[in-house]
This record gives C-alpha cells, sequence and structure tokens, in this order.
C-alpha cells in the first residue's frame, strides 16, 4: 500500500507535503503511510484513490488493512457494522467503544494486561476511532446501548479522562435522534445480563448476529436460536434498565461530581 501511494504520488508530480495538502492530512502523517510507518484510516485510502488518481488500486487495500487493524475474529464484524441497520450493545465494564473519546479509549490500552507497545497501543486508538463514522452515517444505523453503572464510575486515566468521556456520552445522547443509551443500576436486584457484555447486529438483509467477548476470547455467533436466545436477553436488559432519560439525568450527575 504503502508503495502504491508512492507510486501514485511520483506519477502525478507531488512531493509528500504536496499530497498531504490535497488529501488533508499532514506531512508527517502522510510520509509515515507511505513507508508503513501507520495503517492508514480507510477514508484516507478513499481518498487518496481519488486524489491521486490511482482508479481502484488503493481502494483494493481497503480489505488488507482491515486485516491489519483488528482481530481476525473481529473483522467480519467491523464490516458489517458499516452497513448494519441496527447495532445494539451491553457493557459491563467500559463506555462502549462507539462513544469513546481518545483519551479514555488510549487510557484503556495503556492498562491492559498484558502490556501493548506504543506502537501496538497508537494502532488500536486509530482503529476505535475510525469504527465511529458508522454514527454519522447516511442512512444512520439504529442505535441501542446499555451500560452498568459502575462503568460510569471507573477513572481509567484519571478523573479528567472519565469526566471528558461521559460528558462526550452525553452529547452523543443529545445530538443522535437515532441513538438510545440507558444505565443498568446497580441496585438492581435481578439482572438479566449476568453472562457478560455482547454487541449485536441486523444487517439490511435481516439476519441478527451478536458478538460476545470473555477473558477466554471473542465469538461472533451466527446460529439462529442462540442469537434469538440473546436478542431475548438484550430487551429484558432493557427493560430492567433506567429510561434514557433518567440515565442521561444519572450520567451527568456523575460527571458534575468529578
Amino acid at each position: 500500500m504503502g508503495e502504491l501511494l508512492r507510486i501514485q504520488r511520483g506519477r502525478l508530480g507531488l512531493t509528500q507535503k504536496e499530497a498531504g495538502e490535497l488529501l488533508l492530512v499532514s506531512e508527517s502523517s502522510y510520509g509515515a503511510y507511505e513507508r508503513a510507518e501507520r495503517i492508514p484510516p480507510i477514508q484516507f485510502l478513499k481518498d487518496a484513490d481519488r486524489g491521486l488518481d490511482a482508479r481502484g488500486a488503493l481502494v483494493a487495500c481497503v480489505e488488507m488493512m482491515e486485516e491489519e487493524k483488528y482481530p481476525p475474529k473481529f473483522v467480519d464484524w467491523v464490516r458489517l457494522e458499516r452497513l448494519a441497520q441496527i447495532i445494539s450493545g451491553y457493557e459491563v465494564m467500559v463506555i462502549p467503544g462507539l462513544f469513546q473519546t481518545e483519551a479514555y479509549t488510549r487510557a484503556l490500552y495503556e492498562s491492559r494486561v498484558p502490556a501493548y507497545t506504543e506502537e501496538e497501543i497508537e494502532k488500536h486508538v486509530e482503529a476505535r476511532l475510525e469504527r465511529q463514522t458508522v454514527l454519522t452515517r447516511n442512512p444512520p444505523p439504529r442505535l441501542s446501548f446499555l451500560v452498568e453503572e459502575s462503568a460510569l464510575e471507573r477513572p481509567f486515566g484519571n478523573p479528567k479522562v472519565l469526566r471528558e468521556q461521559l460528558l462526550h456520552l452525553l452529547g452523543c445522547m443529545r445530538a443522535l435522534n437515532h441513538l438510545t443509551v440507558q444505565v443498568m443500576p446497580t441496585g438492581r436486584h435481578t439482572h438479566a445480563g449476568l453472562q457478560g457484555p455482547m454487541q449485536l447486529m441486523s444487517t439490511e438483509e435481516g439476519r441478527n448476529l451478536v458478538f460476545a467477548e470473555s477473558q477466554a476470547g471473542s465469538t461472533l455467533i451466527t446460529k439462529p436460536d442462540q442469537v434469538n436466545g440473546l436478542f431475548d436477553v438484550f430487551g429484558m436488559l432493557r427493560a430492567q434498565a433506567l429510561t434514557p432519560w433518567e440515565s442521561a439525568a444519572l450520567i451527568e450527575g456523575k460527571a458534575e461530581q468529578l
């Protein structure tokens, strides 16, 4: 991919600085992509394909770049996510990835055990933030997320990072009318989600899928009987959680305390 960028830039007689200006990235970022020191965002490859007149050669690299950015079991989920009609999720420990700030995401990866290298952290942060373009695509997917109250209190990085994250989540809830966020209060005496976090999706073709994560690994679940059962669990969780309005008030109150 880096060599293709260099060839196309050379064919047009552009310097790295000029190519960066054309594609609205810094000279250092463009140079890092060309030298294969950083993995470029998918949108950059699409822009570069048009801007450098690559005639599809750079777009053809998108699939390869996705395989570099995401764990093997998660690649298919990310690809389907870009076109899904409905995206839902239940998170136990953290704010859902689609709504994480850069500082919060970085703090998560910095606290990982075993530890990532700085290069690995940078790669994972960029990949997670890139997924968030799905929030503003046209037409947008319907989004519904449940978060445990304890996840709103865990100060990854520091309290300032958490406060910024909570305010960002509130901003998303208020700005995106296709998004619903509910909080599961710690004080609930009944709980349908004791088996852990999960992400759910309905595709344009009407397929329902679930991605489940655990300490032992991750699984993309496609069997209809298993998927339908987990969709039922998610429905019960929504019924047990606070309403979206109660949830927004709770999140705002926790941000004010930081």
